[in-house]
């Protein structure tokens, strides 16, 4: 957990699992599944890395048939669809945007004629560019962060729903920028804050048909998402990133898919509308 991590950076986002230095871990070997999810369906997005890789690996080992959705880094895909077969169930790649809804409207489909149904959610897909000053974010930029980070849960979802029964969970992903504020991620700050009203907001929508929706907010986690949005502006902060936090370091994957396992499983079956901050400690106010 402790692993020192050197300078480097990714020129293309959403990044390439298998160049982080060093590899990330996305589920602990002495994990032991004890089928809470056993017969489940779930859809994760970005499920081909980072984060959204971990959560399909937990998911797998707890008995979940998992589809990802993925944006084009096929080889990262293909490796996270061979680690939750390897967990005897059912696994499912696709490719595509979630900033176009036919994309959304169609993998959900895909996923309920293929696994026959549908019973949890995780918008896990983002995008995040660094600009230290608010001139400097194009309109593309920002318009670019809104269509996946905020449309994107906004389409998987629409689509989903329909699919989906009481003792349904739909879970997000949010950020501890949420909540604290990053004064050099403006636009991805202001998209994770509007996923935490979407968050509570379904939440109650949803209630009275028994469908669950919370969101998780991670600190700093070691994902190729980092080195591709932090990296092109300043290796040293990707080497630096998780220090500043109580426990000094980065978070691995590994230590977030147990959190999204309690959203889904009947564990949480009282827990609808709420955070699961995994951020090493940082004090969230408010």
């Amino acid at each position: 957990m402790t692993q020192s991590i050197p300078p480097q950076s990714q020129d293309h986002q959403p990044g390439v699992e298998r160049l982080l230095k060093p590899r990330a871990e996305h589920i602990r070997p002495d994990y032991r599944g004890s089928d809470k999810l056993k017969g489940r369906r779930a859809l994760i997005t970005g499920g081909d890395s980072g984060i959204g890789r971990a959560v399909a690996l937990h998911f797998a080992r707890e008995g979940a048939d998992v589809a990802i959705l993925y944006l084009e880094e096929e080889e990262d895909a293909r490796e996270t669809i061979r680690l939750a077969e390897a967990e005897g169930v059912r696994a499912l790649a696709i490719e595509g945007d979630v900033a176009n809804s036919m994309v959304c409207n169609d993998a959900v489909a895909h996923v309920v004629e293929v696994f026959g149904g549908l019973d949890i959610v995780v918008n896990n897909a983002g995008v995040q560019y660094v600009s230290t000053d608010l001139t400097d974010i194009s309109d593309e930029t920002w318009q670019r962060h809104m269509d996946v980070n905020i449309n994107g849960y906004f389409y998987i979802t629409r689509a989903a729903l329909p699919h989906l029964n009481r003792g349904s969970a739909i879970i997000n992903t949010s950020s501890i920028n949420a909540f604290a504020g990053n004064k050099a991620l403006v636009a991805y700050t202001t998209t994770k804050a509007a996923e935490m009203g979407f968050t509570r907001a379904l939440a109650l929508q949803l209630a009275e048909k028994g469908i669950r929706v919370n969101a998780v907010a991670p600190g700093p986690i070691w994902t190729p998402l980092q080195p591709a949005s932090w990296g092109p502006v300043d290796p040293q902060a990707v080497a630096d990133m998780g220090k500043s936090t109580p426990m000094g370091r980065i978070g691995q994957p590994s230590e977030m898919g147990p959190a999204y396992v309690y959203l889904a499983a009947e564990d949480s079956s009282y827990v609808t509308g709420q955070t699961v901050h995994v951020n090493g400690g940082m004090i969230i106010n408010g």
